[in-house]
């Protein structure tokens, strides 16, 4: 496919991505990229991505090897999503308690769906996770791994990884990180939609909250205001014990979720006019001072 990369839309540890189209169909898609030489992170979230197919979760296009300015670089093409994440959603606030619900119902399919094949994303937080007219999905699976990568003939192994306001305290010890640790990341960002804050607020030091999240007896304040099903909700993924901690299976059982199939029928009808996919031109129009490059794959 040949495509010009267009304006920078976020930057991680390990790529950069940006919005790009087709110079053939005008469809619009979004691009991670980095160098060849570096790429090692990048190509095992592609072999993951590869195999997941679900509408909670970003939508894999495939993988191109191009020549730009005297370098190789490995790009990631991915379903473009224009409405911003879950953090940019709660940025001006805490979210009312119908669209907690909402988006944790499907946050909660997503894991469910990557759990039962056999994959832990290993960052969930309100940053990885997109809001399109359909509600939330799951994206950023640089950190994420196979729970038993010799089923996939996985060469790279994945090292524990993540953000540290979000991880559970086996991953700050350095233990373990399946999928209870993402049941934890949910009940983070849980709090993080009903504040509009970390879920450890009085931490700014990685290392100090690490400390805190491993060795201490405490985990992340409830808040007050919340009704009582979504208090006993973020009590089964906030316990300590990764043993005790609700599947994802079990969680969408739970009561605080019963009315969310209502609710997302109705969010759905209300959005189905909103630009979602990748053929949103007009989304790619209204983007400001492009940074436009053609690439050419190899």
């Amino acid at each position: 496919m040949d495509w010009t990369r267009g304006p920078t839309i976020g930057r991680g540890s390990f790529a950069s991505v940006f919005v790009a189209t087709s110079r053939h169909s005008g469809d619009i898609f979004a691009i991670k990229s980095t160098e060849l030489s570096q790429s090692q992170s990048l190509q095992r979230e592609q072999k993951i991505l590869s195999t997941l197919i679900s509408p909670s979760i970003v939508t894999y296009i495939g993988y191109t090897i191009t020549s730009e300015n005297n370098k190789f670089m490995y790009n990631l093409l991915l379903e473009y999503v224009s409405s911003g994440t879950l953090s940019d959603a709660i940025h001006d606030g805490r979210l009312e308690e119908s669209a907690i619900e909402f988006y944790t119902h499907q946050i909660l399919q997503g894991l469910e769906y990557i759990h039962s094949s056999g994959v832990a994303h290993c960052d969930v937080k309100g940053q990885n996770i997109l809001i399109s007219g359909g509600g939330a999905k799951l994206a950023d699976f640089g950190c994420a791994k196979w729970i038993n990568p010799a089923t996939k003939n996985d060469d790279v192994a994945a090292t524990i990884g993540g953000t540290p306001m979000f991880m559970a305290l086996e991953v700050a010890r350095g233990e373990e990180q399946g999928f209870p640790a993402d049941i934890w990341a949910l009940g983070c960002t849980i709090i993080e939609m009903a504040t509009g804050e970390s879920p450890w607020p009085n931490f700014s030091d990685p290392v100090s909250v690490l400390y805190r999240i491993g060795f201490s007896r405490e985990i992340p304040e409830f808040p007050d205001f919340l009704f009582d099903q979504a208090r006993d909700f973020l009590g089964k993924c906030l316990r300590r014990d990764p043993k005790e901690r609700w599947t994802a299976k079990e969680l969408l059982k739970h009561p605080f979720l019963w009315e969310s199939n209502f609710r997302e029928k109705h969010i759905l009808e209300l959005n189905s006019n909103s630009p979602t996919s990748i053929l949103d031109q007009g989304v790619w129009n209204s983007i400001e001072e492009p940074e436009s490059l053609d690439a050419t794959s190899q």
